[in-house]
């Protein structure tokens, strides 16, 4: 999201962990409101040859008509009127016969005004231009058989599809396919691509859902780009927002109640899931999510900021979507999963739903992020002030998240609740991603902030941590240019409120410095990677880093559950980790001091092998005078910001 919200809501989820059995619904009962609804299939479907039905959610309009252009790709010959079939669930549907391909249209309503279809698959002029018709079932697609990574073995790499290739779209993006792969990522994670205003977004100000962004390609673009990268043996992820809708181009509410009027978010209206008419409004979502998974073999969705989700009711959205996945990848025969992003640290999100909870596959974990991020750059304002120990980051490794019940600075009240019995490998975790980057006064990078050792010692916590490991574009060779909040908005009233609103956003962190202006087509451009810089160093060696923790996280499965021993020592700032799991043992210490450190006592008993140490020349550190076989006898030096790790030697 493009900031981090604060709760003042008092039906805001309450931050004691609440197990109680009346929250608790049997997956009979589960299963018999999933069924309760029927299959809406809107937006504009082909049904056999040239043949389409249209299908439009307007329950308070009498009249909707159907505007149609005869002829292909015709942006303003709307010249054919079809007088849409109301039915007694607020449906407006029609069926037409020999539509040419890519024809256009719009909806009228109630012989007034004329808006493009709230369930459009194609944008062709943006957000205020008539929808476009898209055959989804016509793509040759060359991936049967394909099965994602389960989650615990991923490793995310999220990315902006405008700033990461030259040309800024999704064919671009298809010539960076082999690097990836190369890279030893498993799934490439897309920032939103649901069309939004203009040509230069973060994604997060869309309001066509099921629209794929015109500047980006467009949805037949999306379908080459996951084939392709499936044929590299890459998963896709896609980041989807839930729990609004940009401001520009929004015109959902002349076509139904579709946002709620006694909730807010910080970014507009929330989305009523839970009140009157909910039922059509939570279906338009979940066929949204189910169209992904169908007609575009997306492997992942990652739901953005699920705490500005709100529905009381007995059977949360989540879970209810959560089910209909499940239901979907059985049909399909291929894994699907939903991963959360939510700064709630609320077990509910991902405990079965036999335990009360919503059963979702993974969330992020922001307290990995800030606990290291403070220990790297000693940043203690805004939501910083929470963190700053080897404490909070060692509690993190052991349970997945830190606040669980206690006092928040921050908050100025208690957060979380407990994670016991959540396997660490269903939190995702990052040094870096779009919101800690980009919500930053200049958006600066940690390549910028931090030194080249500090970066590696980064790349050291996330990769050989418990968790999922996500990486922000570019980090992998430490790109310099900033990651920057950009917009392209027609509206002069909303570019200078967005304006604002960026300048207010950075107050409780205390940053001097100018803000730059997100409506500027500059701002867009300095955000835009620099690839070059992979085949220089010091950004090569760092690459190369990388590459070889993610191998060696992968021969070792580090993702798989071991017990850990997690010490740490707040007066050298060592952190020290044991994993222990059938047929080894390996030690990772972490040095945050800037200051080389010496241990004592460094090792247990026995021999063991130096397998990584981020000092050593290759790395480009400053050398290391550690043995490739140490003794517990033996002192550990440790270099300022470096880590090691140690695998224990076995005799016979």
């Amino acid at each position: 999201m493009s900031k981090t919200p604060q709760f003042p809501n008092p039906k805001a989820i309450s931050s004691l962990d609440v197990r109680s059995d009346d929250m608790k619904l049997s997956a009979a009962a589960n299963s018999e409101w999933i069924e309760g609804y029927s299959e809406a299939h809107i937006g504009a479907n082909i049904k056999s040859n040239r043949v389409w039905e249209f299908s439009v959610w307007a329950p308070a309009r009498e009249s909707v008509v159907l505007r149609l252009s005869l002829r292909s790709g015709e942006p303003s010959s709307l010249d054919r009127s079809i007088t849409m079939t109301k039915d007694e669930n607020g449906y407006h549907r029609a069926v037409v016969d020999d539509l040419a391909p890519h024809s256009r249209y719009v909806y009228r309503l109630d012989h007034s005004n004329e808006y493009p279809d709230p369930a459009s698959r194609f944008q062709p002029n943006g957000v205020h231009g008539p929808s476009e018709i898209v055959d989804l079932a016509d793509f040759n697609w060359t991936d049967a058989g394909w099965q994602p990574p389960s989650i615990e073995d991923s490793i995310f790499y999220e990315l902006h599809i405008g700033t990461y290739s030259e040309d800024g779209t999704l064919d671009g993006l298809c010539t960076h396919l082999t690097e990836l792969a190369d890279l030893g990522i498993t799934t490439i994670e897309l920032m939103p691509l649901a069309q939004f205003p203009g040509s230069r977004n973060w994604g997060y100000d869309g309001v066509y859902p099921f629209a794929v962004q015109n500047t980006y390609g467009g949805p037949l673009a999306l379908q080459r780009f996951v084939n392709a990268a499936h044929g590299h043996g890459l998963a896709v992820a896609l980041d989807v927002v839930y729990n609004h809708l940009g401001p520009e181009g929004n015109y959902l509410n002349q076509f139904g109640p579709y946002f709620a009027t006694k909730y807010k978010t910080p970014w507009g209206l929330a989305i009523n899931f839970d009140g009157p008419e909910s039922g059509p409004v939570r279906q338009f979502f979940i066929e949204n999510a189910l169209q992904w998974f169908n007609d575009f073999h997306i492997d992942v969705l990652r739901l953005d900021a699920i705490h500005g989700i709100f529905d009381f009711g007995a059977f949360h959205f989540l879970a209810e979507l959560q089910r209909r996945v499940e239901l979907a990848s059985e049909q399909l025969g291929r894994k699907l999963y939903l991963i959360a992003e939510s700064d709630l640290n609320d077990a509910r999100i991902l405990l079965p739903p036999e335990k009360g909870g919503h059963g979702l596959a993974a969330q992020w974990s922001d307290d990995f992020h800030h606990s290291l991020h403070t220990l790297l750059t000693n940043e203690t304002a805004g939501y910083y002030a929470d963190f700053g120990s080897l404490n909070h980051l060692a509690t993190v490794l052991r349970e997945g998240w830190y606040y669980h019940g206690q006092y928040s600075r921050h908050r100025r009240r208690r957060h979380g609740n407990s994670p016991e019995g959540i396997s660490r490998s269903r939190h995702v975790v990052g040094s870096q991603n779009h919101d800690q980057v980009g919500n930053r006064a200049r958006g600066d990078r940690l390549a910028y902030l931090v030194d080249f050792e500090a970066q590696k010692l980064a790349a050291g916590v996330t990769l050989l941590s418990p968790f999922v490991p996500l990486l922000f574009m570019g980090e992998e060779y430490g790109e310099t240019s900033p990651f920057q909040y950009f917009t392209s908005h027609e509206d002069k009233d909303l570019i200078e409120a967005v304006r604002r609103g960026r300048r207010e956003e950075f107050v409780e962190f205390g940053w001097d410095t100018e803000i730059p202006d997100p409506q500027s087509e500059a701002t867009f451009n300095i955000s835009r990677l620099r690839h070059e810089l992979r085949d220089q160093n010091p950004h090569r060696a760092l690459r190369l880093l990388y590459q070889e923790l993610i191998r060696f996280r992968r021969a070792d499965n580090l993702a798989a559950e071991a017990n850990l021993e997690i010490t740490e020592n707040e007066i050298l700032k060592v952190l020290t980790v044991l994993r222990k799991s059938p047929g080894s043992e390996l030690l990772m210490i972490f040095n945050f001091a800037e200051k080389d450190v010496e241990l004592l006592s460094g090792v247990p008993a026995g021999s063991w092998i130096t397998e990584l140490n981020s000092a050593d020349s290759q790395w480009l550190g400053p050398g290391s005078s550690l043995p490739p076989i140490v003794d517990s006898k033996d002192a550990i030096a440790l270099s300022s910001h470096s880590f090691v790790v140690l695998r224990q030697q076995y005799k016979g």
